[in-house]
């Protein structure tokens, strides 16, 4: 008897060892895996760049179409806030610079934040720079942004609103004092939780981001 036993209890272990074996990785890997990608310099300065012109065709009379330029309404805007402190900007203002912003170039980065904090995460520490080297590159440099920082739903308006205005001020302040941006190139604006990247799981750490948008092209911004 107990020699069957120890041949049960050996051919129990030969099996156990060979399902462990056929089980796929565990899945904390691959999410690991998935977070560590982050935006390249490359990838951002194509997203923010202006569509090029159209080229001219033989034979036609047809006159070539531009860059899409900013209404004067647009520009008006934009060189109304320029400068301003974040949290100066109304509600108003805010929207406006929304409805402006939506066809213009753009990219949703999700440099995200610490925990109910303004500072950025480590894991984001690269996207950031990246933006900075692609902000100042021949492409895009003299050129307007605007700097939406967002947050997830949890806490109240008033405290996400703020905490989307500092997240917005936070990446600035590394832009000016890295990679020496103008400040009156750099938007600020929060939009706190109103605007989230993924309704449908409000608490993601996804809807903690910033947007990046090229407001005005270098050859019109400082007009």
């Amino acid at each position: 008897m107990r020699l069957a036993a120890k041949g049960f209890t050996a051919i129990l272990s030969i099996i156990t060892i060979g399902a462990a074996l056929s089980l796929p990785a565990s899945p904390v890997f691959a999410a690991d895996e998935s977070n560590s990608k982050n935006v390249t310099e490359d990838e951002i300065v194509r997203a923010l760049a202006p569509p090029p012109k159209k080229p001219l065709t033989r034979g036609l009379s047809i006159a070539p179409q531009a860059d899409p330029a900013p209404s004067a309404a647009e520009t008006k805007l934009i060189q109304s806030v320029r400068g301003r402190a974040t949290r100066s900007l109304s509600s108003t203002e805010r929207e406006e610079i929304a409805s402006a912003a939506k066809d213009k170039p753009n990219i949703d980065l999700e440099i995200t934040f610490d925990y109910n904090s303004a500072n950025i995460s480590a894991k984001s520490m690269a996207s950031v720079q990246a933006l900075g080297r692609a902000l100042t590159s021949p492409d895009l440099k003299g050129s307007t942004f605007v700097v939406a920082g967002h947050t997830d739903a949890a806490g109240t308006e008033a405290y996400n609103q703020d905490l989307s205005e500092r997240r917005a001020d936070s990446i600035k302040r590394y832009l000016v004092d890295k990679y020496r941006i103008a400040a009156t190139d750099l938007v600020t604006v929060g939009y706190g939780k109103s605007k989230l990247k993924d309704p449908s799981q409000p608490m993601a750490e996804v809807n903690r981001r910033v947007q990046v948008v090229n407001m005005e092209n270098k050859t019109t911004a400082s007009k």
